[in-house]
Parts: C-alpha cells; structure tokens; sequence
C-alpha cells in the first residue's frame, strides 16, 4: 500500500507498476537507453537529485526528445504528438523547474466541447452520454472489469464510443485495448488511495505550482511541445553529472552493461521494442488550416473522433481552437488529422478529400506532417508487465502509456527511489 503522501504526489499514476530494479536506487553510474521524453525526464530527475551519481544518456539519432516534436510553417504551428497535458502536479512541477512557467498557459475555455461521430451522425460527448450506454449497463460492465484483463469495449458497451476513446488516445479499436492500462482507477487495478477520493483531490489541488486547473481543462507550452524538448535539452547538458551521446547503437542491455562495465541493475531502458511480445499500429498526422470565414459552420472545440472505419480519418484535432497561445495566422483556424494505416490506401487526396466533406472546402493549407508508431497495449497488458523480468529497469511509452504525464510523473517515481 503506497503511503498518503505518494497519492498526493503522484495520484492515479500509483496505480500503475514501476518496472524498476529494486538495486537501481544504488548505482553510481546510470545508464538510460532513449533520449526521447522519458529517457530525458528521467535523466534531469535523478542527476538533479543525485549530483554524485554519473547518468548517461545513449540516444540513437541525433536529436533528443523521440516522438515529441513540433512542425512549423511561418505561423502555422502544429504538435506531431502530444499537444497539451491534462492536469498533474508533476507535469506542472516539470514546467516550473524548468523556468517555462510564463510559456504556459490553460486552454481556451470556449474549446472544451468533444464530439464522436458516428454513421454520419455527431454527438458531443458529456456526462449525457452515459445514456447513450445506459448507466446500469456500464455499472454492470464496469463491476466485471474488476476480475483483470479485460478489454475497454467489454468494461464500456458502446462500440462507437469505447472505440473513439482508444483512437483518440492509443490508435486502436476498444476490443484490442487492455482496460487495466487505459482506465486503472476505473477497473480498480493496483493500489487503491487510502482516503476517499474527493478529500484526496483536495490535497493534490494544494499541491500545483504555476496555477491550480479547473476541472476538465487541459494546458499546453506557447511554440508546442517542442519548446519542452528544447528547454529540458538545454538543462541536461548543463548538468555536469549528466553525459549525452548521440548516434548510439544499442543491441540489447546486456551489451550496455559490458561497454560501461556496469551491472544490469544500473540499466533504464527508455526506448521501445524491447520485448518480445513488442508491437506498433502506425498513423499519418497532417494539418489542414483555413480561412475564419471557410469553417465557420465549425464549431469551436477541442476536436472530434472518427470511429467509423470507413472513413481514412480517426481524429480531428482543432489545434487553433484550443491553445492560448498562436497556432495559426490572424483570421485562420488550424486542424490536425489523425490517419490510421490501418483505415487509408496511402493516397493523399482520399484524406483531403474527407477533411473537405467534413470541414470546409479549397483549405488554404494542407500538408502531411509526418508520421507516429504507437506501441499496442492488448487486453491482459497491465497484469503481464507487472510480472515482467525486473533486471534492469523499463520506463516509457511502450511501459507507462503514451500520455504525456505517464512519463514524465514515472521518472519523479523512479528519481524518489534514489532518495538517500
């Protein structure tokens, strides 16, 4: 049972288990394998904790920050990946000790509104929605989950909105998504908070530096998530105990122990693919923007989710809508769309073809911006991990999920252990 002050720190990530090698917390020198987000969070927390302990950093390309990046054209500015955070004190405590506090800001309150549509039929989604699945349907399904391993589309009986929740977050149907790992609080996996949840909310509330969010909000860096990538760059290779290489090969963690003659135990792996049962679905981002006036039958939101598998487009993200800060030139509107491969011919017109059914015509800008890998996380995930080989440690996206306070809360858990 994690102690009340770790609620309060971490909330809800407690539930999700470190796959950390208990000896970890005594290495003089650590190795992180992954210089993406994780690997990066993980390196300024433990050097900054332990200034006597030497942390190296082997990244593969030449770049630091893995899938987090930021495509820019003059003034359109679009995230590739993570665009924003929900509210966790670490990602807020991130951005502080960092020095970005004035960079970021609260989202755009008149963009709070989701939508799915469905059939051709759309629906904002809303504490309503529950009757769209029936209250006692879900209350009954959500009751079972509690035995493990089930899948989101068995704990939330909706397909259309069980699998708009999983597009939107991990690029998979509902039926192939572990509910354990994308709602543990829901399914009751792993440890439960020691006091009611409304009074433990309080507690975690008092703890925000920067601002306390409202309820449901979101927040996000002026110049996207690269601002972060930059920033978090900077400090690394400024702290003198912390080692960056770059252009590294890396076959296996044994091969790192040899080459810095270190045990497995002082080994992170904060890259994916590492184990056997590894594997990615793969999705196309591109942004589409537009004149005010050529999408003014658009609402004002945070987006919409494309279950229907007919369609080439699984998300549309209004990135303009939704930030404080400027993602589009003055008297322009900038949408980001999620293409799965599994649902697109590769043919580029077929994309602009549906935005244009579905936005507005003749769009001042349209481009494909690149491309992601997201690791699968199939029904039974959460509890197999948790069993997993501990000798040497694993964090990341392809371990703790692909949201963005996962990791960089998972590297605070990690940098405790080394609390003398």
């Amino acid at each position: 049972m994690s102690s009340l002050q770790n609620w309060i720190n971490h909330g809800e990530e407690i539930r999700r288990p470190l796959m950390v090698n208990p000896k970890l917390a005594h290495s003089t020198t650590v190795v992180i394998v992954g210089g993406g987000l994780s690997g990066m969070c993980c390196a300024y927390r433990i050097a900054t904790m332990r200034p006597d302990v030497k942390v190296i950093v082997l990244e593969q390309s030449q770049r630091l920050g893995g899938v987090i990046s930021t495509w820019q054209d003059g003034e359109w500015i679009c995230d590739l990946a993570v665009n924003a955070t929900r509210p966790h004190p670490a990602f807020w405590r991130l951005i502080k000790d960092l020095g970005l506090a004035s960079k970021f800001k609260p989202s755009r309150h008149q963009a709070q509104a989701r939508w799915v549509l469905s059939r051709g039929r759309r629906h904002r989604l809303s504490w309503r929605s529950l009757f769209k699945i029936g209250p006692l349907k879900l209350w009954k399904s959500v009751k079972q989950s509690r035995v493990g391993g089930r899948s989101v589309a068995q704990v939330i009986p909706h397909k259309a909105i069980a699998d708009a929740l999983c597009l939107g977050i991990v690029n998979d149907t509902a039926e192939h998504v572990d509910a354990d790992f994308l709602l543990p609080s829901l399914t009751g996996f792993g440890d439960s908070p020691p006091i009611k949840k409304r009074k433990l909310n309080r507690l975690i509330a008092e703890t925000y530096p920067i601002f306390t969010p409202k309820k449901g909000s979101i927040a996000s860096i002026d110049g996207g998530m690269a601002t972060l990538i930059k920033s978090l760059g900077e400090k690394l290779l400024q702290i003198e105990n912390v080692e960056v290489l770059f252009s590294q090969s890396v076959a296996s963690a044994q091969t790192v122990a040899e080459r810095f003659g270190i045990g497995l135990e002082s080994i992170i792996w904060a890259a994916p693919g590492n184990r056997a049962d590894y594997s990615e679905s793969k999705l196309s981002i591109f942004a589409i923007g537009y004149r005010n006036e050529q999408v003014a039958n658009v609402e004002v939101g945070y987006g919409t989710l494309i279950p229907d598998a007919e369609l080439p487009i699984s998300g549309i993200l209004n990135e303009s809508d939704l930030h404080y800060s400027k993602r589009a030139p003055n008297g322009h509107r900038l949408f980001r769309l999620m293409v799965p491969h599994s649902r697109w011919n590769g043919d580029e017109q077929t994309v602009l073809s549906c935005a244009e059914n579905l936005l507005g015509t003749n769009p001042e800008l349209f481009v494909k911006i690149g491309e992601r890998s997201i690791p699968r996380y199939q029904p039974g995930y959460l509890r197999n991990i948790a069993g997993l080989d501990k000798s040497y440690s694993q964090v990341g996206w392809a371990v703790s999920g692909v949201s963005i306070t996962h990791v960089v809360d998972e590297a605070e858990r990690v940098a405790e252990l080394f609390i003398e």
